[in-house]
Protein backbone atom coordinates (compact mmCIF):
# COMPACT_ATOMS: atom_id res chain seq x y z
CA UNK A 1 0.00 0.00 0.00
CA UNK A 2 0.95 3.68 -0.16
CA UNK A 3 1.49 5.91 2.86
CA UNK A 4 3.11 9.20 3.88
CA UNK A 5 6.33 8.27 5.68
CA UNK A 6 8.39 10.56 7.90
CA UNK A 7 12.12 10.38 7.09
CA UNK A 8 13.50 12.92 9.54
CA UNK A 9 13.35 16.68 9.92
CA UNK A 10 11.99 18.28 6.75
CA UNK A 11 11.70 14.99 4.83
CA UNK A 12 8.70 12.81 4.02
CA UNK A 13 7.46 10.79 1.04
CA UNK A 14 4.28 9.16 -0.28
CA UNK A 15 5.67 5.68 -0.90
CA UNK A 16 5.08 1.96 -0.83
CA UNK A 17 5.06 0.40 2.65
CA UNK A 18 3.99 -3.04 3.91
CA UNK A 19 0.28 -3.58 4.47
CA UNK A 20 -0.66 -3.34 8.16
CA UNK A 21 -1.60 -6.55 9.92
CA UNK A 22 -3.28 -7.16 13.30
CA UNK A 23 -0.83 -7.50 16.16
CA UNK A 24 -3.27 -7.99 19.03
CA UNK A 25 -6.71 -9.51 19.40
CA UNK A 26 -8.26 -6.07 19.95
CA UNK A 27 -6.92 -4.55 16.71
CA UNK A 28 -8.83 -3.60 13.59
CA UNK A 29 -7.57 -2.81 10.11
CA UNK A 30 -9.33 0.16 8.51
CA UNK A 31 -9.37 1.02 4.83
CA UNK A 32 -8.89 4.78 4.83
CA UNK A 33 -11.51 6.77 2.94
CA UNK A 34 -10.68 10.28 4.19
CA UNK A 35 -7.94 11.91 6.26
CA UNK A 36 -6.94 15.41 7.21
CA UNK A 37 -3.67 17.12 8.14
CA UNK A 38 -3.11 18.55 11.62
CA UNK A 39 -0.80 21.33 12.72
CA UNK A 40 0.90 18.72 14.89
CA UNK A 41 1.91 16.89 11.70
CA UNK A 42 3.77 20.03 10.63
CA UNK A 43 5.55 20.14 14.00
CA UNK A 44 6.64 16.55 13.43
CA UNK A 45 7.97 17.35 9.96
CA UNK A 46 10.00 20.21 11.42
CA UNK A 47 11.63 17.77 13.80
CA UNK A 48 9.93 19.28 16.87
CA UNK A 49 8.50 15.97 18.12
CA UNK A 50 11.58 13.80 18.73
CA UNK A 51 9.53 10.75 19.78
CA UNK A 52 8.50 10.24 16.14
CA UNK A 53 11.09 7.98 14.57
CA UNK A 54 12.05 8.06 10.89
CA UNK A 55 10.05 5.45 9.01
CA UNK A 56 6.79 6.23 10.84
CA UNK A 57 3.59 6.71 8.82
CA UNK A 58 2.12 10.07 9.83
CA UNK A 59 -1.45 11.07 10.65
CA UNK A 60 -3.87 10.55 13.53
CA UNK A 61 -7.32 11.35 12.06
CA UNK A 62 -9.33 9.29 9.57
CA UNK A 63 -12.65 7.94 8.39
CA UNK A 64 -12.84 4.56 6.74
CA UNK A 65 -14.25 1.04 6.61
CA UNK A 66 -13.18 -1.86 8.78
CA UNK A 67 -11.83 -4.70 6.66
CA UNK A 68 -10.50 -6.92 9.44
CA UNK A 69 -11.20 -7.19 13.17
CA UNK A 70 -9.46 -9.17 15.88
CA UNK A 71 -11.35 -11.83 17.87
CA UNK A 72 -11.63 -9.63 20.99
CA UNK A 73 -13.27 -6.70 19.17
CA UNK A 74 -16.90 -6.42 20.28
CA UNK A 75 -18.27 -3.02 19.22
CA UNK A 76 -17.53 -3.01 15.47
CA UNK A 77 -17.11 -5.57 12.70
CA UNK A 78 -15.85 -5.73 9.11
CA UNK A 79 -17.93 -3.60 6.80
CA UNK A 80 -18.63 -0.93 9.43
CA UNK A 81 -17.86 2.66 8.50
CA UNK A 82 -15.99 4.26 11.40
CA UNK A 83 -14.30 7.36 12.70
CA UNK A 84 -10.71 6.68 13.78
CA UNK A 85 -10.01 8.68 16.93
CA UNK A 86 -6.75 10.55 17.42
CA UNK A 87 -6.63 8.98 20.89
CA UNK A 88 -6.25 5.24 21.51
CA UNK A 89 -7.68 3.93 24.78
CA UNK A 90 -7.43 0.51 26.40
CA UNK A 91 -10.43 1.11 28.69
CA UNK A 92 -8.84 -0.77 31.59
CA UNK A 93 -6.01 1.31 33.08
CA UNK A 94 -6.50 3.82 35.87
CA UNK A 95 -6.79 6.82 33.57
CA UNK A 96 -9.16 5.18 31.11
CA UNK A 97 -11.44 4.20 34.00
CA UNK A 98 -11.58 7.90 34.89
CA UNK A 99 -12.34 8.91 31.30
CA UNK A 100 -8.88 10.43 30.82
CA UNK A 101 -8.23 8.44 27.67
CA UNK A 102 -5.46 10.72 26.47
CA UNK A 103 -3.37 9.53 29.42
CA UNK A 104 -3.92 5.79 28.77
CA UNK A 105 -1.02 3.82 30.26
CA UNK A 106 -1.49 0.64 28.19
CA UNK A 107 0.22 1.74 24.99
CA UNK A 108 -2.58 4.25 24.38
CA UNK A 109 -3.08 8.01 24.31
CA UNK A 110 -1.74 9.76 21.25
CA UNK A 111 0.05 6.92 19.49
CA UNK A 112 -1.17 6.98 15.85
CA UNK A 113 1.33 8.85 13.68
CA UNK A 114 3.43 9.41 16.79
CA UNK A 115 4.62 6.17 18.36
CA UNK A 116 3.10 3.77 15.80
CA UNK A 117 2.14 4.05 12.14
CA UNK A 118 -0.72 6.44 11.54
CA UNK A 119 -3.64 7.18 9.28
CA UNK A 120 -2.18 9.01 6.28
CA UNK A 121 -2.17 5.79 4.31
CA UNK A 122 -4.44 3.52 2.35
CA UNK A 123 -4.87 1.26 5.40
CA UNK A 124 -4.21 1.67 9.11
CA UNK A 125 -4.02 -0.65 12.10
CA UNK A 126 -5.95 0.71 15.09
CA UNK A 127 -5.22 -0.86 18.51
CA UNK A 128 -7.84 -1.12 21.29
CA UNK A 129 -10.55 -0.76 18.68
CA UNK A 130 -13.54 -0.98 21.00
CA UNK A 131 -12.79 2.48 22.43
CA UNK A 132 -10.67 3.89 19.61
CA UNK A 133 -13.03 3.77 16.63
CA UNK A 134 -16.62 5.00 16.49
CA UNK A 135 -19.36 3.72 14.17
CA UNK A 136 -20.64 6.51 11.96
CA UNK A 137 -24.28 7.29 11.19
CA UNK A 138 -25.03 7.28 7.50
CA UNK A 139 -26.17 10.91 7.67
CA UNK A 140 -22.66 12.17 8.53
CA UNK A 141 -20.43 12.40 5.47
CA UNK A 142 -16.70 11.78 5.47
CA UNK A 143 -15.79 15.45 5.19
CA UNK A 144 -17.79 16.25 8.32
CA UNK A 145 -16.82 13.15 10.25
CA UNK A 146 -13.06 13.43 9.84
CA UNK A 147 -13.09 16.79 11.62
CA UNK A 148 -14.47 15.01 14.67
CA UNK A 149 -11.36 12.84 14.91
CA UNK A 150 -9.40 15.61 16.66
CA UNK A 151 -10.19 19.28 15.93
CA UNK A 152 -13.72 19.60 17.31
CA UNK A 153 -13.28 17.37 20.39
CA UNK A 154 -10.02 19.15 21.23
CA UNK A 155 -11.62 22.58 21.03
CA UNK A 156 -14.71 21.48 22.94
CA UNK A 157 -13.04 19.45 25.71
CA UNK A 158 -9.75 21.26 26.27
CA UNK A 159 -11.04 24.74 25.49
CA UNK A 160 -14.76 25.11 26.13
CA UNK A 161 -15.41 22.50 28.82
CA UNK A 162 -12.10 22.88 30.66
CA UNK A 163 -12.66 26.64 30.52
CA UNK A 164 -16.11 26.14 32.06
CA UNK A 165 -17.97 28.32 29.59
CA UNK A 166 -21.43 29.17 30.96
CA UNK A 167 -24.48 31.02 29.66
CA UNK A 168 -23.92 34.75 29.70
CA UNK A 169 -20.11 34.54 29.71
CA UNK A 170 -17.74 36.65 27.68
CA UNK A 171 -15.39 34.26 25.90
CA UNK A 172 -12.18 35.38 24.18
CA UNK A 173 -10.52 32.99 21.75
CA UNK A 174 -6.91 33.83 20.90
CA UNK A 175 -6.05 32.19 17.59
CA UNK A 176 -8.61 31.68 14.81
CA UNK A 177 -7.03 28.67 13.15
CA UNK A 178 -9.00 25.41 12.89
CA UNK A 179 -8.99 24.68 16.65
CA UNK A 180 -9.84 28.28 17.51
CA UNK A 181 -12.72 28.29 15.03
CA UNK A 182 -14.00 25.01 16.47
CA UNK A 183 -13.76 26.56 19.95
CA UNK A 184 -15.86 29.50 18.80
CA UNK A 185 -18.48 27.20 17.28
CA UNK A 186 -18.71 24.88 20.29
CA UNK A 187 -18.65 27.73 22.81
CA UNK A 188 -21.77 29.12 21.09
CA UNK A 189 -23.57 25.89 22.03
CA UNK A 190 -23.43 26.98 25.70
CA UNK A 191 -25.04 30.41 25.10
CA UNK A 192 -22.28 32.86 26.05
CA UNK A 193 -23.14 36.54 25.96
CA UNK A 194 -20.40 37.21 23.43
CA UNK A 195 -17.39 35.58 21.80
CA UNK A 196 -14.35 37.65 20.84
CA UNK A 197 -11.75 36.30 18.41
CA UNK A 198 -8.14 37.47 18.11
CA UNK A 199 -5.84 36.62 15.20
CA UNK A 200 -3.28 38.49 13.05
CA UNK A 201 -4.75 37.22 9.75
CA UNK A 202 -7.74 39.15 8.33
CA UNK A 203 -8.98 36.07 6.47
CA UNK A 204 -9.12 34.08 9.69
CA UNK A 205 -10.96 36.89 11.44
CA UNK A 206 -13.54 36.77 8.65
CA UNK A 207 -13.80 33.02 9.21
CA UNK A 208 -14.22 33.63 12.95
CA UNK A 209 -17.25 35.83 12.24
CA UNK A 210 -18.74 33.09 10.10
CA UNK A 211 -18.25 30.60 12.93
CA UNK A 212 -20.02 32.81 15.45
CA UNK A 213 -17.61 35.43 16.82
CA UNK A 214 -19.42 38.62 17.83
CA UNK A 215 -16.30 40.79 17.77
CA UNK A 216 -12.83 40.34 16.27
CA UNK A 217 -9.46 42.05 16.56
CA UNK A 218 -6.11 41.69 14.86
CA UNK A 219 -3.11 41.16 17.08
CA UNK A 220 -2.03 44.76 16.38
CA UNK A 221 -5.50 46.24 16.89
CA UNK A 222 -5.56 46.38 20.68
CA UNK A 223 -7.33 43.11 21.46
CA UNK A 224 -6.75 43.49 25.19
CA UNK A 225 -8.34 46.93 25.14
CA UNK A 226 -11.27 45.57 23.11
CA UNK A 227 -11.91 42.90 25.75
CA UNK A 228 -11.66 45.53 28.49
CA UNK A 229 -14.05 47.87 26.66
CA UNK A 230 -16.63 45.13 26.13
CA UNK A 231 -16.51 43.98 29.78
CA UNK A 232 -16.42 47.38 31.55
CA UNK A 233 -12.77 46.82 32.36
CA UNK A 234 -13.38 43.49 34.08
CA UNK A 235 -11.90 41.05 31.52
CA UNK A 236 -13.23 37.92 29.85
CA UNK A 237 -14.80 35.15 31.91
CA UNK A 238 -13.05 32.52 29.80
CA UNK A 239 -10.00 32.97 27.56
CA UNK A 240 -9.04 30.11 25.24
CA UNK A 241 -5.47 29.97 23.96
CA UNK A 242 -5.45 28.24 20.57
CA UNK A 243 -2.07 29.23 19.15
CA UNK A 244 0.74 27.59 21.13
CA UNK A 245 3.23 30.47 21.37
CA UNK A 246 4.36 32.29 24.54
CA UNK A 247 3.04 35.70 23.44
CA UNK A 248 -0.47 34.30 22.95
CA UNK A 249 -0.53 32.56 26.33
CA UNK A 250 0.72 35.63 28.13
CA UNK A 251 -1.91 37.78 26.35
CA UNK A 252 -4.59 35.38 27.58
CA UNK A 253 -3.52 35.81 31.20
CA UNK A 254 -3.83 39.59 30.80
CA UNK A 255 -7.33 39.33 29.28
CA UNK A 256 -8.97 37.15 31.92
CA UNK A 257 -11.10 38.62 34.71
CA UNK A 258 -10.52 37.91 38.42
CA UNK A 259 -11.93 34.46 39.11
CA UNK A 260 -11.92 33.62 35.42
CA UNK A 261 -10.50 30.72 33.45
CA UNK A 262 -7.65 30.46 30.95
CA UNK A 263 -7.93 27.25 28.95
CA UNK A 264 -4.72 26.47 27.08
CA UNK A 265 -5.32 24.38 23.95
CA UNK A 266 -2.27 25.36 21.89
CA UNK A 267 0.70 23.01 21.58
CA UNK A 268 3.67 24.83 23.08
CA UNK A 269 7.20 24.04 22.01
CA UNK A 270 8.99 26.82 23.90
CA UNK A 271 8.66 28.15 27.47
CA UNK A 272 6.06 30.78 28.33
CA UNK A 273 6.29 33.10 31.33
CA UNK A 274 3.66 32.66 34.02
CA UNK A 275 3.37 35.99 35.83
CA UNK A 276 2.36 34.70 39.24
CA UNK A 277 3.37 38.05 40.75
CA UNK A 278 0.29 39.48 39.01
CA UNK A 279 -2.01 36.46 38.95
CA UNK A 280 -1.67 34.91 42.41
CA UNK A 281 -4.29 37.16 44.06
CA UNK A 282 -6.76 37.14 41.16
CA UNK A 283 -8.21 33.64 41.67
CA UNK A 284 -7.48 32.72 38.06
CA UNK A 285 -7.73 29.08 37.00
CA UNK A 286 -5.36 27.92 34.24
CA UNK A 287 -5.96 24.53 32.62
CA UNK A 288 -3.97 22.56 30.08
CA UNK A 289 -4.71 19.24 28.51
CA UNK A 290 -4.50 16.65 25.79
CA UNK A 291 -7.88 15.76 24.34
CA UNK A 292 -9.50 12.62 25.77
CA UNK A 293 -12.18 12.22 23.04
CA UNK A 294 -14.88 11.38 25.63
CA UNK A 295 -17.15 13.89 23.85
CA UNK A 296 -17.01 12.12 20.47
CA UNK A 297 -20.41 10.37 20.73
CA UNK A 298 -22.07 13.66 21.70
CA UNK A 299 -20.41 15.57 18.89
CA UNK A 300 -21.34 12.86 16.40
CA UNK A 301 -24.99 13.21 17.39
CA UNK A 302 -24.77 16.96 17.03
CA UNK A 303 -23.13 16.65 13.62
CA UNK A 304 -25.87 14.26 12.50
CA UNK A 305 -28.43 16.85 13.62
CA UNK A 306 -26.67 19.60 11.67
CA UNK A 307 -25.61 21.51 14.79
CA UNK A 308 -21.88 21.70 14.01
CA UNK A 309 -20.32 23.70 11.13
CA UNK A 310 -17.78 21.01 10.34
CA UNK A 311 -17.51 20.84 6.56
CA UNK A 312 -17.58 24.64 6.27
CA UNK A 313 -14.08 24.58 7.76
CA UNK A 314 -12.77 22.54 4.82
CA UNK A 315 -11.11 24.89 2.33
CA UNK A 316 -9.23 22.38 0.16
CA UNK A 317 -9.80 18.79 -0.94
CA UNK A 318 -7.36 16.40 -2.61
CA UNK A 319 -7.29 12.74 -3.59
CA UNK A 320 -5.44 10.58 -1.09
CA UNK A 321 -2.44 10.15 -3.38
CA UNK A 322 -1.91 13.94 -3.52
CA UNK A 323 -0.63 13.92 0.06
CA UNK A 324 2.63 15.75 -0.65
CA UNK A 325 0.85 18.55 -2.54
CA UNK A 326 -1.72 18.84 0.24
CA UNK A 327 1.02 19.22 2.86
CA UNK A 328 2.60 22.01 0.84
CA UNK A 329 -0.72 23.87 0.63
CA UNK A 330 -1.39 23.40 4.36
CA UNK A 331 2.13 24.49 5.36
CA UNK A 332 1.63 27.76 3.42
CA UNK A 333 -1.74 28.53 4.96
CA UNK A 334 -0.94 32.23 5.13
CA UNK A 335 -0.66 32.32 1.34
CA UNK A 336 -3.19 29.62 0.40
CA UNK A 337 -5.92 30.45 2.92
CA UNK A 338 -6.04 26.81 4.01
CA UNK A 339 -7.98 26.03 7.16
CA UNK A 340 -8.60 22.28 6.97
CA UNK A 341 -7.62 20.01 4.11
CA UNK A 342 -9.43 16.73 3.51
CA UNK A 343 -7.89 14.00 1.38
CA UNK A 344 -10.10 11.27 0.01
CA UNK A 345 -13.80 11.32 -0.69
CA UNK A 346 -17.29 10.07 0.02
CA UNK A 347 -16.95 6.42 -0.89
CA UNK A 348 -18.71 4.82 2.05
CA UNK A 349 -21.44 3.58 -0.26
CA UNK A 350 -18.94 1.41 -2.17
CA UNK A 351 -19.01 -2.26 -1.19
CA UNK A 352 -15.69 -4.09 -0.87
CA UNK A 353 -14.62 -7.55 0.19
CA UNK A 354 -14.11 -7.92 3.92
CA UNK A 355 -10.79 -9.67 4.08
CA UNK A 356 -7.84 -7.36 4.38
CA UNK A 357 -5.57 -4.81 2.76
CA UNK A 358 -3.57 -7.40 0.84
CA UNK A 359 -6.59 -9.04 -0.75
CA UNK A 360 -7.58 -8.95 -4.39
CA UNK A 361 -9.84 -6.08 -5.30
CA UNK A 362 -8.42 -3.75 -2.61
CA UNK A 363 -5.72 -1.12 -2.95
Amino acid sequence: MKALVFHGSGRSAWQDVPDPAPQDAGDVIVRVDAVTICGTDLYILKGDVPEVRPGTVLGHEAVGEIVEAGPDVRTVRPGDRVLVSCITACGRCRFCREGSYGQCRADGGWVLGHLIDGTQAEYVRVPHADLSVHPLPGTVGNRDAVLLADIFPTAYEVGVLNGRVRPGDTVAVVGAGPVGLAAIATARLLSPDRVIAVDPAPARLDAAKNFGADAVAGADEGPEQLVADLTEGLGADVVIEAVGVPEAFEMCTRMVRPGGHVANVGVHGTPATLHLERLWARNVTITTGLVDMYSTPTLLRMAAAGRLPTSSMVTHTFPLDAMEEAYEVFARAGDTGALKIVLGGERHDVLTTRTGPGSAGLA
